[in-house]
């Protein structure tokens, strides 16, 4: 599994809109106490509202990573970061990055790296090898968040309930299958980068055996609904054995965001498939509730659509962001 050395110094480079930088945003919301500080390119206009710290200075102070918290056009790192990505480097700094362009790629980065005794972690190409599922039975309690599409909150879900459970006195881990995920938490495996065969064996090692009554709250990837993605989506599934599934979904969407050929099917189908699915590698499996991100909705609305929900499939509806899932977490607590 990768694991980063914490705590972070948040590099912003020269970004001049916010959302530019969801990443840094992410890690600041969400793992507050294990970034350091920010620092950001000359030209930048975008702050974390974080104390600034140059990385010499982030490193005297037991700085571990300098993390690329902004994701540049094209997903390619721009030339003149490399000032601020070198001065980490020397100062023993690993770099993590979750571009497409790999760190390597630059010489000067690989001999900073090499001078300070520091990494180069490309979080999308993490080179880790997996091997076939086993379909053992592991010990300890699992929850997979899961989705009617892509890029509808699995990820904050997940840390929602992971919060929502220690909250309630329950002993529960965030595991990360994707890029942000695995910055917030400091370790995690790339599903989507993981080569098809190994996807639920890559599953089993992210979740291994634990204590009885500990709660692994994994971070889900697709949707069996995608027509590009469903392979992973399946894979970390059957992979992850859980015990319980809570379906994120945004009621905006009626079809698969950029594929309008492919309708999302009522919601109760869905979870149904979803069960259907995991029953293969877990037969108690079943949903306790689901996650809507609300967005689109006035107050009014989400109010509405919320008693309906809970009316029509008699599972608590919440949005993470609008009120919390302790409702969820209380469901998953009772089971």
């Amino acid at each position: 599994m990768l694991v980063l050395r914490k705590p972070y110094l948040l590099y912003v480079g020269d970004a001049k809109l916010k959302p530019d930088c969801k990443t840094a945003f992410g890690l600041r919301d969400w793992c507050r106490e294990d970034v350091l500080a920010e620092w950001s390119h000359p030209d930048g206009t975008v702050s974390l509202d974080l104390p600034r710290m140059s990385p010499a200075d982030a490193a005297k102070r037991g700085a571990g990573s300098i993390i690329i918290g902004v994701a540049p056009l094209g997903g390619a790192l721009p030339a003149h970061w490399q000032d601020d990505l070198e001065a980490a480097l020397l100062a023993g700094m690993d770099v993590v990055s979750g571009l497409h362009t790999r760190l390597e790629s630059f010489p000067r980065l690989v001999a900073a790296a090499a001078a300070g005794g520091a990494r180069l972690v490309n979080v999308r190409h993490p080179g880790l090898a997996h091997g076939c599922a086993t379909g053992r039975k592991r010990t300890g309690r699992r929850v997979l968040t899961v989705g009617t599409d892509c890029a509808l909150g699995k990820k904050y879900t997940a840390l929602a309930i992971t919060r929502a459970l220690g909250q309630a006195g329950a002993k529960a881990t965030f595991r990360a299958t994707g890029q942000t995920g695995i910055m917030i938490s400091g370790s995690g495996i790339p599903i989507d980068a993981t080569i098809s065969d190994f996807i639920a064996g890559a599953a089993e090692d992210l979740s291994p055996d634990a204590a009885p009554d500990h709660w692994d709250v994994i971070e889900g990837q697709g949707s069996l609904y995608h027509p590009a993605y469903a392979a992973v989506t399946l894979g970390l599934l059957h992979g992850s054995q859980p015990d319980a599934i809570v379906l994120c979904h945004a009621p905006e969407r009626l079809t698969i965001d950029e594929f309008p050929d492919y309708p999302i099917p009522p919601l109760a189908e869905v979870i149904d498939y979803y069960l259907r699915a995991g029953r293969l590698t877990n037969r108690a499996i079943h949903c306790v509730g689901l996650s809507i991100n609300s967005s689109s909705l006035d107050d009014a609305g989400w109010v509405a659509y919320r008693a309906r929900l809970e009316a029509e499939l008699g599972l608590p509806v919440c949005d993470p962001m609008r009120g919390g899932v302790a409702p969820i977490a209380a469901r998953l607590l009772a089971s």
